[in-house]
């Protein structure tokens, strides 16, 4: 991996891994787990040593019912690591996962390489001017609301079609802000305003999102409905569940894939997109 081209090796002719490191008390499976600069670094060495393609650090839970700590308190929580692991790893590729524009500039000043919003810049626009200015890769995901009612947001006229929609306006959006076409990811948003069922069509129905030939990435990652779907209530216990939609992936031709086990799903995309790729 190379700092100064912002993609993973091979990108686009395997599976890529996103390894998430989450800095936070409160998210819903690893909260608290990565409180020290030391279980950071254990961490990141552990995903780079399984396969990792790029880092995701999010200091801001956006799991349902999360409260907003805002940019500051964000960037309290970043930016330490970020310098940290960019020093010890001046190669690897690190997203940072927020929606606030002040912590997209500050972490990409500081070494950050990419920019995934879970509001695709429907929070705050300005998020856009900043990935335009850096020209870094962006993912924008569909999502409705925030953490506090998102689940109450669930109810769509039609669902595949109304996701596609919002996703092509907010790529509009981007693009008419200057950040290039080229530097644009879609994420669906598996598990935001998402029921188990609805989250289950778009994963059969990946192929409709791959029409618009942006880059996929998938994040279901230990969510709710594989817990669902397993009788599974811990979170950690859910990855097996989790590879399996990462062989679906796989199968499909997608990007990328957004986890918290890398070494487990390196493993099994490995054989994967072998038979499939």
């Amino acid at each position: 991996m190379n700092n100064n081209y912002p993609w993973p090796d091979d990108w686009g002719q395997k599976t890529s891994i996103m390894g998430i490191i989450n800095l936070t008390p409160d998210s819903f499976s690893d909260g608290g787990d990565f409180c020290s600069i030391d279980k950071v670094l254990n961490q990141v060495d552990s995903f780079v040593s399984n396969g990792v393609d790029v880092i995701d650090l999010g200091a801001q839970s956006t799991r349902p019912g999360a409260l907003e700590i805002g940019a500051k308190n964000e960037l309290k929580r970043l930016i330490p690591y970020l310098k940290k692991i960019r020093s010890v790893y001046p190669n690897i590729l690190i997203s940072v996962d927020t929606f606030n524009s002040e912590v997209a500039y500050e972490t990409l000043k500081n070494g950050a390489n990419w920019i995934n919003d879970v509001t695709g810049g429907r929070r705050e626009e300005e998020i856009l001017d900043v990935v335009s200015e850096f020209k870094c890769p962006f993912v924008i995901t569909h999502s409705r609301g925030d953490s506090k009612n998102m689940n109450n947001l669930t109810n769509y006229d039609d669902f595949l079609v109304d996701i596609i929609h919002s996703l092509e306006s907010l790529t509009k959006k981007a693009i008419n802000k200057n950040v290039s076409k080229d530097n644009i990811i879609w994420d669906p948003g598996i598990g935001f305003s998402k029921d188990t069922n609805q989250n289950l069509e778009i994963l059969r129905n990946i192929e409709f999102f791959k029409k618009f030939e942006f880059p996929i990435l998938i994040g279901a990652s230990r969510k709710r409905f594989i817990g669902e779907i397993l009788n599974e209530p811990n979170p950690k216990e859910r990855d097996i569940g989790t590879t399996a939609i990462s062989c679906l992936c796989s199968q499909q031709n997608i990007h990328m894939v957004r986890v918290h086990n890398v070494k487990m799903n390196y493993q099994v995309l490995k054989v994967a997109d072998k038979i499939f790729r």
